[in-house]
């Protein structure tokens, strides 16, 4: 152990630690998770910048070299159990047992290698912290920095951005985009597209909000007002009542159970030339399949049965957008790290013909094999009809 805080110290006098990274938590319930350790020049004096990554969010703090020995002293071992010290000669990992015993480990490098003393630059982001809507709608300070307890949250904000954006660039619109985000609840993601898309595409951009609560809905028409955003407002309704005017994008994230159904039936509707959703829940299919009472050596176990509706609910979804005329994609997105995996269904409109009978046919026996009477979209195109 001393063999290693004697490299460390050699490094931090020669001015040769490049970087080093505290990882594997001696407490697996512990939300800081990381801590990445590198040297910064600070008003012209040599600090060494700590990012202690919590599960979370981030945290920043700059020390001198003395406080930088007392730091990586308290937190390894009692904290850390692995750390990776990189510098201009030798790579040092030292590895601590269950037990404390410590292995120490170095290698001699040949490549060259250089400090970086650069100070964080300011990050290319896709959205602009610094909007007052952002501080309007909770996420920011007044000065406009991301909240500590929002971090998490406004990089979840990012991601969302540049998946849409991903899907919508292989889409082709007229000169105007008419998006609707049905459910939109706060704002948060509705805000973030808007603001993207205005600054980013060379097309006038009009977005509405769909969203059943009136509290939301006058505290958001509120925050456009004040921030004179144009061609954008909420809209208080249901996504089975929503009548657009126009629709060229639906959107519906996570809208629980058949309200996901409610939200393609309308994109389909209204010839939505793109339909993203983001299903939550599948409850409806899981009832037909427990009622049928058709249970195979795999969904009489409970889990298996509810990632078989989801697989089932979902695909039929996709296959109901296909008999309309639209070209389906299904793919699995991680929206942030450490965060579950979640399912987009994108269904994009074509000219290209179909062959209605071969997707039907494909529908019905996907319903008739797991004994389910009626799948809540397919059902509600042909107004309610039982497909049994």
């Amino acid at each position: 152990m001393e063999g290693f805080f004697e490299k460390l110290e050699t490094a931090i006098k020669n001015n040769g630690l490049v970087k080093m990274t505290l990882s594997k938590p001696v407490s697996k319930n512990s939300d800081l998770r990381n801590v990445y350790i590198k040297p910064i020049l600070l008003k012209d004096n040599k600090m060494y910048q700590f990012t202690y990554r919590y599960e979370r969010r981030d945290e920043t703090k700059n020390f001198d070299a003395s406080q930088t020995m007392e730091q990586v002293r308290s937190l390894v071992p009692a904290n850390f159990q692995n750390v990776s010290l990189f510098t201009l000669t030798e790579d040092v990992t030292l590895l601590v047992s269950k037990k404390g015993k410590p292995t120490l480990m170095c290698k001699k490098i040949n490549e060259k290698r250089d400090v970086d003393l650069s100070h964080d630059h300011e990050k290319q982001r896709l959205i602009d912290p610094s909007n007052p809507w952002w501080h309007l709608l909770g996420l920011t300070t007044r000065d406009g920095k991301v909240k500590a307890d929002m971090q998490h949250k406004f990089k979840q904000i990012c991601k969302y951005v540049e998946i849409v954006d991903g899907v919508m660039r292989q889409t082709k619109f007229g000169d105007e985009i008419h998006i609707a985000d049905m459910g939109a609840g706060k704002g948060y993601l509705t805000f973030a597209l808007y603001e993207y898309l205005t600054r980013n595409y060379d097309k006038k951009i009009v977005m509405e909000g769909v969203e059943i609560r009136k509290d939301l809905v006058l505290k958001i028409n509120d925050i456009i007002e004040k921030c004179q955003l144009n061609d954008f407002k909420f809209i208080e309704n249901s996504i089975e009542d929503y009548k657009p005017s126009k629709l060229d994008v639906l959107i519906a994230l996570h809208a629980c159970d058949t309200a996901t159904d409610d939200a393609i039936l309308k994109g389909i509707r209204n010839n939505a030339q793109l339909i993203i959703c983001a299903p939550c829940c599948h409850k409806q299919i899981r009832r037909e399949m427990e009622k049928s009472g058709k249970f195979d050596s795999i969904t009489r176990y409970g889990i298996f049965l509810e990632r078989q509706a989801v697989m089932i609910t979902d695909a039929v979804r996709a296959l109901v957008l296909e008999y309309c005329g639209y070209k389906t994609q299904v793919m699995e997105f991680i929206e942030i790290d450490n965060t579950p995996k979640n399912v987009l269904l994108v269904g994009r409109k074509t000219d290209k013909p179909v062959d209605k009978e071969a997707v039907s046919n494909q529908i019905r026996g996907i319903l008739e094999q797991y004994g389910i009477g009626e799948h809540y979209l397919w059902s509600k195109m042909w107004r309610n009809v039982r497909l049994t």
